[in-house]
């Protein structure tokens, strides 16, 4: 059958499969665990290459550098708006459906051990700790570390660079044009086994946690699940038809990168995928190379929604009252935090920790009560995520002036 020949239908399916494996054997389902990271893995691999070309070539061939810069501060403001609005979503939605509610933790009963790894990662998020990583120890070094803030930080500087060498940087120009289709080309290749670890991932999640955990905290994960859905198809829908876009049609596009993000559970899987997607749908490849990777660190909507809904559980399930002050106070320090932690292994952990340590209010120790279920709700974020960065890629680059209309109505049609 033709459609089973379609990447997006194979992951599913692989996504289904697995979730089998893990429900009968979960003994095996466990065990499956490498495959799904390795392939993340092999992606991650390809990401700091693919950011530095297309970055570098995007500015180099622009001419004007001052465009980069509008780009830059058209997409900050542009993250701050809806990130802040996606907190104030989860806030609402926690607030009505008081998911926490009728949990009654002490603090006896909360296994502090289990979370001490992410509380001790807290201590060192900050802004000013978040400002001095971006900048690399050495130039290999972000590769290395595949920190996308760091590799835009040297990409950004090696285009400038190149850019004002004029004639003299072109060979340098045309090797890595030709470069970043060679490696765009390798991700094509590694995406051939995202169904085999689709499979691999989500028979570990199933396996490890069981069914079972999700009767506990149901509650919780409906209602980031829903939220999730709603800024998806009401706020992103909305932002999108304003732009002149269509919500569905985008999705539609970017539906093969939608599976492997569900199936890996990590929205990092398909960032390589998303700039050419990007760029076939008629968006500027230097304000693709600008949005997407700066998107991945500040534009996190699922997280931001989460993070508001999983603090405010925490307060709910132990009994710590908070006033409206006090939950606004807690928006006003994601807004930080929720920048601290991007790039860093179990950042939604570790910011919530540094959230709560923050405010001094809500017992950090609590976060215990979500950490059998955030694996869970881990596709939730991603996929919001990924769907909100790639909503932000076209309606920045449309508002900066940079979308081919003829290319984009051809792709998004």
């Amino acid at each position: 059958m033709r459609f089973l020949r379609l990447l997006y239908v194979q992951v599913l399916i692989g996504v289904l499969l697995g979730g089998l494996i893990g429900l009968l054997w979960p003994g095996f389902g466990t065990q499956l665990k490498p495959l799904g990271d390795m392939f993340v893995a092999l992606v991650k691999m390809l990401i700091g290459p693919v950011i530095f070309t297309t970055v570098v070539v995007g500015m180099a061939g622009m001419g004007d550098l001052k465009k980069a810069g509008r780009i830059g501060l058209k997409a900050f403001l542009y993250f701050e708006v809806i990130t802040t609005l996606a907190l104030v979503i989860g806030l609402v939605v926690a607030n009505t459906f008081t998911p926490g509610a009728g949990f009654h933790a002490t603090p006896e009963s909360l296994d502090a051990k289990s979370v001490a790894v992410y509380t001790d990662a807290a201590r060192s998020v900050g802004v000013v700790d978040t400002l001095i990583h971006i900048i690399p120890k050495t130039f290999v070094s972000a590769f290395v570390e595949g920190d996308t803030l760091q590799l835009l930080l040297i990409s950004v500087l090696f285009g400038m660079a190149l850019a004002h060498l004029g004639e003299k940087g072109r060979p340098l120009f045309t090797i890595l044009k030709e470069t970043s289709q060679v490696f765009f080309g390798i991700v094509n290749i590694v995406t051939k086994v995202a169904p085999l670890a689709a499979a691999g991932a989500m028979a570990f999640t199933i396996g490890k946690y069981g069914v079972g955990t999700l009767q506990q905290l149901g509650k919780l994960m409906v209602c980031v699940y829903l939220t999730s859905f709603l800024f998806v198809f009401v706020v992103l829908g909305a932002v999108a038809h304003f732009a002149g876009f269509s919500l569905w049609k985008i999705l539609k596009l970017i539906r093969e990168e939608l599976a492997i993000v569900l199936g890996t559970s990590s929205s990092e899987s398909a960032l390589p995928g998303l700039m050419e997607k990007m760029e076939r749908a008629g968006c500027d490849r230097t304000s693709v190379g600008i949005i997407v990777p700066a998107g991945y660190s500040f534009n996190l909507d699922g997280t931001c929604i989460y993070l508001t809904m999983a603090a405010l559980f925490i307060a709910q399930a132990t009994d710590t009252p908070m006033s409206l002050g006090q939950q606004l106070g807690l928006i006003g320090v994601l807004l930080l935090t929720s920048k601290g932690a991007a790039g860093v292994t179990g950042s939604g952990f570790i910011t919530l920790a540094a959230t709560l340590a923050t405010t001094g209010h809500v017992p950090v120790a609590g976060i215990a009560l979500i950490l059998g279920v955030d694996r869970f709700m881990s596709e939730a974020r991603a996929i919001t995520n990924f769907i909100g960065n790639a909503v932000a890629t076209l309606v920045i680059a449309r508002w900066n002036g940079d979308f081919d209309r003829s290319k984009g109505h051809e792709v998004l049609r």
